[in-house]
């Protein structure tokens, strides 16, 4: 078993690290603060390859593997989070238009999806349904050459930001087979978007309200079959579980460093801070918990790679365990700065920031302990 990277590997994680230090990290808070992404951005990352990492070759993409990706995810968000989670909910959306689009609608949107002209953001959650998402109420019905979709999505990343929405609607009956995948773009008639919600973490995400009323869009941006939405949003999901377990490993990766470099240079007590041993204690669990955090997220992704039987469950597993590592990890460092951790001129509040989320998104960490019991008790 051997559990080095390849030379490849290293090779793309090394790049994205380089690209996220000189072209996002010394811009990071500024975002931050503004609440935007310049989309500028974009398009640089589409270069390296990283606007369609998981497409397929043949449809433009990069066709990287799922423990490929997990590594950008790793090395961009040891600049920011943030940035590298937005990253990831574009990639989720244009896998699923690879997958399950028409050669039409692949035709249409891949190209500038994967350049990264046309950024995508996911529509599933809404304000009445989060963990039981199978009960969502949006609704699209058939009218001539059109679905028109009526209702509303919450907590949508990108929305008012992004050019094309993949909205799961329903187009049958209640229950997940009653569920539909619908593309919706920008402009599209009936498509507005409530004010700025203003967050903890992920403040440079522009994150509203999706509504539709009556919104219009071609019968031809179907993913897939009807009835087929929900089954293609989970299998997104485990991918996306993933991504942002890394996006935590990475980020906390990035608090720990810089937390070494501060207690080498602070001093108390006639002594630098990381000569104290029970501070050096501290700094051994975090390791500790961070490097068997990332062994098990790319066993998980490896699996998912594989097409495991148990893919679905380790995903699960393993975002729970690189959240919650990654939270704490984060809270310590912040800790071991003493009060100058509590300022934004250090980031390490922003890492906690942004971090916290990521046990309630994806699927909240309870429901991946639901998932988890019930493979277990099959």
């Amino acid at each position: 078993m051997d559990f080095a990277l390849s030379d490849e590997q290293a090779a793309i994680f090394d790049m994205a690290r380089a690209f996220g230090q000189e072209h996002i990290a010394p811009f990071a808070r500024d975002w931050d603060s503004a609440g935007t992404i310049p989309k500028t951005l974009w398009p640089a990352l589409a270069t390296l390859g990283f606007g369609g990492l998981y497409v397929r070759e043949e449809n433009g993409g990069a066709g990287l593997t799922r423990l490929d990706a997990t590594l950008v995810f790793e090395a961009l968000a040891y600049s920011c989070a943030s940035v590298a989670a937005f990253l990831s909910i574009h990639n989720m959306c244009a896998k699923m238009i690879d997958l399950y689009g028409s050669d039409e609608l692949r035709a249409r949107i891949l190209p500038r999806a994967v350049s990264m002209d046309l950024i995508l953001s996911y529509c599933l959650t809404e304000p009445g349904s989060g963990s039981d998402a199978a009960a969502l109420k949006t609704r699209a019905s058939r009218d001539g050459d059109s679905y028109l979709l009526t209702g509303s999505k919450a907590f949508i990343s990108g929305a008012g930001y992004s050019d094309a929405y993949i909205i799961m609607a329903r187009t049958g009956d209640a229950g997940p087979k009653g569920i539909s995948a619908i593309l919706v773009e920008d402009g599209a008639p009936g498509l507005s978007f409530g004010g700025l919600e203003d967050k903890m973490g992920w403040r440079s995400q522009p994150t509203r309200q999706v509504q539709l009323d009556d919104c219009a869009t071609p019968l031809a941006n179907l993913l897939g079959e009807e009835g087929r939405g929900f089954t293609y949003a989970m299998a997104g999901l485990d991918g996306g579980r993933l991504n942002i377990a890394a996006c935590s490993i990475g980020a906390a990766q990035c608090a720990l460093d810089q937390t070494l470099a501060y207690m080498k240079e602070r001093q108390a007590f006639g002594q630098a801070l990381d000569q104290f041993q029970g501070l050096q204690f501290r700094l051994a669990d975090a390791e500790i918990a961070l490097q068997s955090a990332r062994i098990f997220l790319r066993q998980a992704a490896w699996k998912l790679d594989t097409g495991a039987a148990d893919a679905t469950k380790f995903c699960a597993m393993a975002k729970k365990l690189c959240t919650e590592t990654g939270s704490m990890v984060a809270d310590q460092c912040l800790q071991l700065h003493g009060g100058y951790g509590y300022l934004a001129d250090y980031g390490i509040e922003k890492i906690v920031r942004d971090l916290r989320v990521h046990q309630i998104l994806e699927g909240t960490n309870e429901i991946m302990l639901l998932i988890t019991a019930r493979a277990l008790i099959r």
